[in-house]
Order: structure tokens, then C-alpha cells, then sequence
């Protein structure tokens, strides 16, 4: 029965693609904007499935052609997306090259041969099935922590990047706010009435999920439209390339003002969201229960009025009900109906209407999602009709908790990244098993693989092994893929930088300990507490661990708390990265060229540094609470000492500067106050992110840090040395630490950063190679 129900959702998904002309016209305009020197090299054609034995493949041949001139590499698949897929995995494993984001080093394709002298396949070539139908792509917050400001000239060049790695479910929720304009207008509610609704740029994510409203706004009306404009160029790229796209629906949430004009309506206040005090210009947004006839007519509404827009591009729909809000009861029923209602609203606009859903609540609410109430969830609509995204699968996988999602198909997801920070993390090994022991498991209900990290552009060997599992159907034996990924990567063969990705392999990426990986390193995210608590009681230690979680959300229940002093996560030996380092610098001689190798060498050093500043930290710490003056003043210094240091470093490469990200807010803006509100939005995610008091810092403080050059001298170097000023003076003058007033002079000085309009440089400045080489002469020689 499940087995039926996709396919017969598969073959009406495959019905509503583009022609064949179409699709490999779209597949040949790819191939000429990565690699215009080789557009007669390859040819391309679209093919039934039966030519794969029913699944989607890509076929990669030699061209049946005598002569010289003319394609060598024929390439075929079912959609575009395998086409390009194969092309991909071509020039990776025949040709020597890598793709990876700009932003992560780039595309390295020097090694693929000049045209005519393509490396052939063997005999009638190489056919690649996916083992599972769908490679899904995005978290629904990863629109705010990385798209936000992007162009169409950014979106084309990620749709290229999704395509050539095999994406075909992805999500598409640009531009939504301009939909719920048209329908909230049908509804009687004014532009007015939703500028308390939307949130900022920077926030529409968490506004669309109903965790808050009105925080960066209001929104201009510019906006809107720009942003639809945009949706209907990405939708477009995405269809042509065979993918299908994940449109949003409706989950309940509403404007105030929806309550007024329909006082009958069955509208009830959620809790507060992470604001310091429960603010109500902020937090506890409007829920239309799904048994009110007003949220079907809604729901409805909204499907429709995107179907109007698009046309009828996909039978997908992402609904989130309750991101990190509970329901008001834990009813088996009231959930059932709650779930038939959200459903029903979405096939009352398109009757053949699929719910994606994240699985997140199942982690993030693990005490409130027991069996009952999954199942009730789950089971609200018909079966074939629910497809969940058991989103933290690398890490915490709940497929195996639930048998199978007690029936439900579900996607295999990687998140792995949260708010965007600049972490190396991973775990390899999971990924490469993962996704293949969920497939082969008794009675498996698992129909794709799925990247959904809060944010993109960084630790690109995670996102190409977890892009290639959507097409393998084996473990991959990673100390030999690694060895080739550097190969690829590097564009030769250097033995140091194999035996540093060994180091690499073992330690950074194996992070075995079951922790949900978030950077808290003490220069980005600084602890806000008094060092003279004695930590002998248990009592200080219950108070430390409260603290170091800081309730936000329940994300952070898999922390670790149970040191003497709080301390960031560290799962892997320094000493063993530190010598990965070494034979890094080691390689330069021969590497320096590389835009890849420059990346990953200042991502390498920037998180050595980074370690080391947290022990640094906390001898500081140990000297305060000893009454060392001297040892705290000399500590310190080199705290902040080491900030400079690696802002320097960052600077030596332009992927790691806060200049791009706010100068690229800046460009959408239409006039000087929307520049000054989209900076404002800029500056303040990377930083305070939420609101705050004189007194209180946002609950949500540094949880999207960035170890960007211009944010570590401009914000934390400030913050770090206030600090440490006032813990000076309290040993100077034996008095008691007055964490109340380093808190006032803190926040003014973020209040007035995040409404700063000082300007950071976008372009690089300095060699990083021997940068990096001064820093680990003077800090581990």
C-alpha cells in the first residue's frame, strides 16, 4: 500500500514537469554558465524511467561520434536534475574537479582536460540509480539565516549548486509574504494590520512559524514585491530543471486583527517565544484553531491564491504546526483534528495535496510528543498523504524510536548546522551510514535524504558527502573518499593534506557524543554571569548549568553541563588538530593558489585559535576567583589579544567579512530608511538577535554568531574588554563583581553597534597563508 501510494504520487508529480526540450535546454544553459569551454563537449538527453529499471538515474557515455569535433560525454536522466547530476558526478570522478559554494572556496575545475580530450567510460558507461525518490533540501529558517539578502544572481547560482547535486524536493518560500497580502486583503485586513504581523527581513522565518511578530518591521510594501518577483524567477529555474518545489500552506497563525473582525472566530493567544519579559509587541501570537470553519476557508485561500501566482507547479505543501509551541492540550482527538483540519485546508486548494512536515517538534518537544500523540498527528491524514522530515537524523534519529513514524514515509535529513555559525563540525560516519541502514532496516518507510541545516556556507566535505548519499546505495568508505575529495578539491595530490584530512576525519568530523553542535566558543558568545560563585555547592552548579542553557527553547537539552566551570562543547582531541594545522601550513608552498585550500586553511587556523581562547578564557576566570590580579590582567589581555589576532586572519579572505553580509541588506533597500532598517536587521540577527532591557540581554543573544572579521574587532572585542575591565576593578577595589552594570554598559554599546551605520570593508586584505603562519608561530611554537 505504501509502496503504491508513491508511486502514484511520483508518476503525478513526473506528469506535471516540463517537456524533454525543456528540461535539457535547461540542463545545457547550466553547463554553459559553469563551464562555457565545454558546451559542445557534452550532449544531453532526457529518458523514461524504464530505461533505469523503473527508478530516477543518470547514464553517463561515450558519444557514438568518429569525428573530433562534436560531444564526447553523453549524459542521460530522467529529469534535468539527473542530468546534471551526472554531469557532476562526471567531472568529479573522472575529471578531477569540485564545486563548491563561493563562499566555501569555489569551483576548482583546472584539472577537467581542454575540450577533445575528455576522459572516456568504460564500455557502455555508468548508470547511477537514487536508491530512494527524493533529495530534499532546506530547513524553513534557512531562508533568514543565509537567503535573506540574495538577488537573483546569488538564487541562480544556488539553484545551479542544488542542481548539480542531485536536489529535487527543495523548499521555495521566498516571497510568501506578498501571497498572504492578496488573502488577508479578502479578509478585510489592511497593509496596516499586518505590519504588526510580519516580521523583519531578518526574522520572516520565526514570523511565519508564529514564535513572533512585528520584530524588525514593519515590512515595506518595496519588499513585498520584490521578493514575489524573485519567488516567480527561482520557481521558474526550479521547474525547468525538473525539480519539484515545496510551497508553504497554512499552519493558523494570524493577525491580531483577524480576532477583531471575526470576534466569533476561535482565536486564541500562544505563550511568549524567547522575548526577556513576555513582550506583547512581540511574543504571543494568534492562533486560529483548525476547527474553526475561518482557518479551512483560509488555508484554502492561501493554496489557491499561490496556484493563481505560479500555476499549478507542485502537489507539495511544507506545514510546521507548533515549531517550539505546544499545543494547548495533549488530547489524542483534539491533535487528530488539529492535523485532518490543517490537511483538509490544503486539499480544499489543491485536492491532490501532499503535507511535508518537519519532524522537529518531535526533538525539540520530546516530553509532549509521546507515542500517543505522534500517532494522532501522523495518522490525521490519509496514508501517502504525510511525508515527514526526521530532521535531526544525523544526530538524534527518530525514525528508529517510532517505528518508522509509526507507518509514515519520512526523509532521512542531516541538520547539522544551527543559526549559521562558523563551526568545523560533522560527523561523517553517520552520514555515510545513516541514511543506508534507515533504508535497509525491517520495514523501513524511508522515501529520501535531505540537508536541513539553519545555515549553509560552511564546512563544505559535510554537504558533498551528504549530497552524494542521495545516490549511493553503500556506505561509503570514507578514508579512501576523503583522500579523493582532497585530490578534487586541492586539484592535486599533496601528502600533507591527506594525512591532515586523516587528523580531520578522526577528531573535527566525529563528533560521536550525541551533543546538537552549536558554537558557543567564548569571543562569540560570551558568558553573561559573575566568576565568583563558588562552584564546590551543588547549588552553583544547578544555577551554572541553568544558565549556560539559558532556556532558549528546548534546542539545547542535549548540552553537556557538568564541568566545574561551564565550557563550549569540545568533542576531539586540540593537540590532533593543532598537528593537522602544521601539515596544512605545510602544504602551502605548494597550495597557495587555491582559493579551496586558502578557505579551508583560515577556517582551520580561525578554529584552532578559537579553542585555545576559550582555555585562555578560562584561566582568566580561575586567576579572578583566586584574586589574581596580575594573572587576570595578563589573561585577559591575551583573550583579547587573540580576538584581534583572528579578526586579522579572517580578514585575509573575503568569505569571512561582515562587510558583504550588511552591504548586500543594503542593495535590496529602495530608499534610506528601508538601508537603515535592513542594516538594522543585518547587525542585529548576528548579534543581540531579540529583544532586551536595560539589564537583560535578549535571551536569544549570539545564538546566530559569526566569526566574521569587522564583527570580532567591531562588536566582541568591545564587549570581551568591558568585561574584563570591570573584573579588573572589582579585585582593585575588593569589591563584589557588579555584573548589573557591565550589563548596562554592555547592551547600550550592542543598542547602539546594532544601529551603527560605520562601514566594513568587503574586500580582502592581507596573505593569509603567512598570516597563518605568524599566528601558529606565536601561538603554538
Amino acid at each position: 500500500m505504501e509502496e503504491e501510494s508513491m508511486e502514484v504520487l511520483l508518476r503525478r508529480l513526473d506528469s506535471k514537469r516540463p517537456s524533454s526540450s525543456v528540461q535539457e535546454a535547461a540542463a545545457k544553459a547550466l553547463l554553459q554558465r559553469l563551464l562555457p569551454s565545454h558546451i559542445s563537449s557534452f550532449d544531453f538527453k532526457l529518458v523514461q524511467k524504464d530505461v533505469c529499471s523503473g527508478y530516477s538515474c543518470f547514464w553517463i557515455k561515450n558519444s557514438n561520434i568518429s569525428s573530433r569535433e562534436g560531444p564526447e560525454i553523453t549524459i542521460e536522466g530522467t529529469t534535468a536534475v539527473e542530468i546534471t547530476s551526472g554531469l557532476h558526478w562526471y567531472l568529479k570522478y573522472w575529471c578531477g574537479a569540485h564545486i563548491s559554494w563561493d563562499k566555501t572556496g569555489g569551483i576548482q575545475v583546472a584539472s577537467i582536460p581542454r575540450p577533445g580530450s575528455l576522459p572516456t567510460v568504460k564500455d557502455k558507461g555508468v548508470m547511477v540509480q537514487r536508491p530512494v525518490p527524493w533529495n530534499y533540501y532546506q530547513n524553513v529558517v534557512t531562508s533568514s539565516y543565509s537567503y535573506v539578502w540574495w538577488d537573483w544572481k546569488r538564487w541562480e547560482k544556488e539553484i545551479d549548486w542544488m542542481a548539480l547535486q542531485g536536489i529535487n524536493l527543495p523548499l521555495a518560500f521566498t516571497g510568501q509574504e506578498a501571497i498572504w497580502q492578496k488573502v488577508f486583503k479578502n479578509f478585510n485586513i489592511s497593509n496596516e494590520d499586518l505590519n504588526d504581523f510580519f516580521g523583519g527581513p531578518a526574522f520572516l522565518a520565526w514570523a511565519r512559524m508564529a514564535n513572533l511578530h512585528g520584530w524588525g518591521g514593519p515590512l515595506p510594501q518595496s519588499w513585498l514585491d520584490q521578493q514575489l518577483v524573485l519567488q516567480k524567477l527561482i520557481l521558474s529555474r526550479m521547474i525547468e530543471l525538473g525539480m519539484t518545489p515545496v510551497l508553504p500552506s497554512f499552519s493558523g497563525n494570524v493577525p491580531a486583527a483577524l480576532k477583531r473582525i471575526f470576534p466569533s472566530a476561535n482565536i486564541t493567544r500562544l505563550g511568549d517565544w524567547n522575548t526577556v519579559n513576555g513582550d506583547r509587541r512581540w511574543c504571543c501570537t494568534f492562533l486560529l484553531d483548525p476547527s474553526d470553519p475561518l482557518f479551512v476557508e483560509i488555508g484554502e485561500a492561501f493554496i489557491k491564491q499561490q496556484v493563481r501566482e505560479y500555476g499549478d507547479v507542485t502537489d507539495i505543501y511544507n506545514c510546521d504546526t507548533f515549531n517550539e509551541n505546544l499545543p494547548p492540550t495533549n488530547d489524542p482527538k483534539y491533535i487528530s483534528r488539529l492535523g485532518a483540519a490543517v490537511y483538509k485546508a490544503m486539499v480544499k486548494g489543491d485536492k491532490e495535496a501532499v503535507w511535508l512536515m518537519q519532524g522537529w517538534l518531535f526533538s525539540s518537544d520530546s516530553a509532549f510528543w509521546k507515542p500517543a500523540q505522534m500517532k494522532a498527528l501522523l495518522h490525521s491524514v490519509p496514508f501517502g498523504k504525510m511525508i515527514v522530515l526526521d530532521l535531526f537524523a544525523d544526530v538524534k534519529p527518530i525514525w528508529e524510536k517510532s517505528s518508522q513514524f509509526y507507518g509514515t514515509p519520512y526523509v532521512w535529513c542531516m541538520l547539522h548546522n544551527f543559526g549559521g555559525n562558523i563551526e568545523m563540525y560533522g560527523i561523517l560516519d553517520a552520514i555515510s551510514s545513516g541514511p543506508v541502514d534507515a533504508r535497509v532496516s525491517q520495514n523501513s518507510t524511508m522515501v529520501g535524504v535531505g540537508m536541513c541545516m539553519e545555515g549553509i556556507e560552511q564546512n563544505p566535505v559535510v554537504y558533498e558527502l551528504m549530497s552524494e548519499m542521495a545516490f549511493r546505495s553503500e556506505k561509503v568508505q570514507l578514508k579512501e573518499w576523503l583522500k579523493s575529495y582532497s585530490l578534487r578539491r586541492y586539484g592535486k595530490e599533496v601528502h600533507q593534506i591527506e594525512a591532515a584530512w586523516e587528523i580531520l576525519y578522526r577528531t573535527i568530523y566525529n563528533c560521536t557524543d550525541g551533543i546538537a553542535d552549536h558554537n558557543k566558543d567564548f569571543i562569540v558568545e560570551f558568558l553573561d554571569w559573575d566568576p565568583s560563585w563558588n562552584f564546590s555547592s551543588d547549588m552553583s552548579k544547578r544555577h551554572m548549568q541553568n544558565l549556560f542553557r539559558q532556556d532558549r527553547t528546548r534546542r539545547f537539552s542535549f548540552r553537556e553541563t557538568s564541568f566545574v566551570l561551564p565550557r563550549p562543547h569540545l568533542w576531539y582531541s586540540t593537540k590532533e588538530v593543532i598537528q593537522a594545522l602544521q601539515l596544512f601550513l605545510d602544504a602551502g608552498n605548494d597550495l597557495a593558489g587555491s582559493l579551496t585550500y586558502r578557505y579551508d586553511l583560515v577556517d582551520l587556523t580561525r578554529q584552532v585559535l578559537s579553542k585555545l581562547a576559550n582555555q585562555v578564557y578560562l584561566d582568566a576566570v580561575t586567576a579572578f576567583q583566586h584574586k589574581d590580579a596580575k594573572a587576570l590582567s595578563f589573561r585577559s589581555e591575551k583573550f583579547l589579544e587573540l580576538i584581534k589576532d583572528i579578526d586579522t586572519l579572517l580578514a585575509s579572505d573575503d568569505n569571512f567579512l561582515l562587510g558583504t553580509w550588511l552591504e548586500s541588506a543594503k542593495k535590496l533597500a529602495a530608499g534610506p530608511s528601508e538601508m537603515r532598517q535592513y542594516e538594522w536587521n543585518a547587525r542585529t540577527q548576528v548579534t543581540m538577535w531579540y529583544d532586551n532591557t536595560k539589564t537583560n540581554q535578549s535571551k536569544l543573544h549570539d545564538y546566530a554568531n559569526k566569526f566574521w572579521s569587522g564583527l570580532l574587532e567591531g562588536y566582541y572585542l568591545p564587549r570581551a574588554s568591558t568585561y574584563f575591565r570591570h573584573l579588573l576593578r572589582s579585585l582593585s577595589t575588593n569589591e563584589s563583581f557588579k555584573l548589573e552594570e557591565w550589563r548596562k554598559e554592555w547592551i547600550s554599546f550592542s543598542n547602539r553597534w546594532q544601529s551603527g551605520t560605520e562601514l566594513y570593508p568587503v574586500k580582502a586584505q592581507g596573505n593569509a597563508l603567512a598570516i597563518s603562519k605568524a599566528l601558529f608561530e606565536k601561538y603554538f611554537n
